[in-house]
């Protein structure tokens, strides 16, 4: 009770600052000059300490929770495939617009939202008016990547952020981990991703949990055949029946993806996978086409080509439906439309 109330306060005053951001940027006469490209020195002018505060500022949630690395780093990736990137998911509902965070592969499960709201403001305090929402975003993914033990990848700035969302889209384009690689990868693909991206992409699992009822059918009643998944490793099977018994009060409970270095980011995905104890069924099932076998195998005995591979995906990512010059917008806070 006392976290939560020392949350809520904490929530509040964040609210109360943005509110006198949104005066202060009205007070603009006109927006500031933006490019119709992105490139890397998109803020040098404007707001010289943008990496550098976007940087304190995920450092700083880490040190207060080792979960939060894995949270930002979803939490782009589902921004990106609905409808672009463009900081739609960070888009609370109103009257006319429902939004993206209670779509199902969002709600009660996508976290961070405070974190990017944190370094919304003290860019606002640093430079009002300049930085989209989608930069942080896409920023803040990549620093999340970087503290903890992963690869660095110059990005591209520039994005704007969009003026509406979609819960339908939301829930149609996400993959989902109970869903055949074909499906995945088509989903990929309708985002100009191709089958190497989906295997790369799939190991940012090296860090980070998944709630029980994303695998349990894996652990019980596998395909309706009343028995657990006859490919997962019988000693991770039992493990992971005592974390996850099944019963529905156990659906939320959460189990790392990665148990051997869930917080730290590096290739152990891919050897787990090699050994049949992925978690959950979208990631094994990568063992079982010829193609995407073959990439997890390279990846697992080689981790600087998995860097150099996933900073590469990453970029591709970012730069889905991209908003940018006259396009959308800077949202003064994350949460609402201008």
């Amino acid at each position: 009770m006392i976290r939560n109330f020392v949350h809520f306060q904490e929530m509040e005053y964040i609210t109360h600052k943005l509110f006198y951001v949104v005066l202060l940027c009205l007070l603009f006469l006109s927006p500031p000059f933006v490019s119709s490209q992105l490139n890397y020195k998109f803020y040098d002018s404007s707001c010289p300490n943008l990496s550098k505060i976007v940087q304190q500022g995920v450092r700083s949630a880490i040190a207060n929770d080792s979960r939060i690395a894995a949270s930002l780093l979803r939490l782009h990736f589902h921004d990106c495939f609905v409808n672009g990137c463009d900081a739609s998911i960070l888009l609370d509902d109103t009257s006319t617009l429902k939004g993206e965070k209670n779509a199902l592969p969002n709600k009660d499960s996508v976290r961070g939202y405070e974190v990017i709201d944190k370094i919304k403001l003290a860019l606002e305090e640093a430079c009002p008016c300049t930085v989209s929402c989608t930069d942080i975003l896409t920023l803040a993914a990549t620093s999340a990547v970087y503290f903890s033990g992963g690869p660095y990848w110059p990005v591209a700035l520039g994005r704007r952020d969009g003026t509406t969302a979609s819960e339908d889209a939301a829930n149609d384009d996400l993959p989902s981990p109970f869903e055949p690689l074909e499906n995945i990868t088509a989903k990929f693909a309708a985002k100009g991703l191709n089958l190497r991206d989906v295997v790369v992409l799939s190991g940012a699992h090296t860090i980070g949990f998944a709630q029980c009822f994303t695998f349990k059918t894996r652990l019980f009643n596998f395909s309706d055949s009343g028995k657990p998944d006859p490919v997962l490793d019988t000693s991770l099977l039992t493990k992971l029946q005592n974390v996850c018994p099944n019963q529905a009060d156990s659906d939320t409970k959460l189990a790392p993806l990665d148990p051997v270095t869930s917080n730290r980011f590096d290739n152990v995905y891919f050897k787990r996978l090699v050994n049949k104890s992925g978690l959950l069924q979208s990631d094994q099932v990568l063992m079982g086409d010829s193609t995407t076998a073959s990439m997890v195998i390279s990846y697992s005995r080689f981790p600087n080509l998995f860097n150099k591979d996933f900073g590469a995906s990453m970029v591709k990512m970012a730069n889905i439906g991209v908003l940018t010059g006259q396009n959308g917008q800077i949202r003064k806070n994350c949460w609402v439309v201008n």
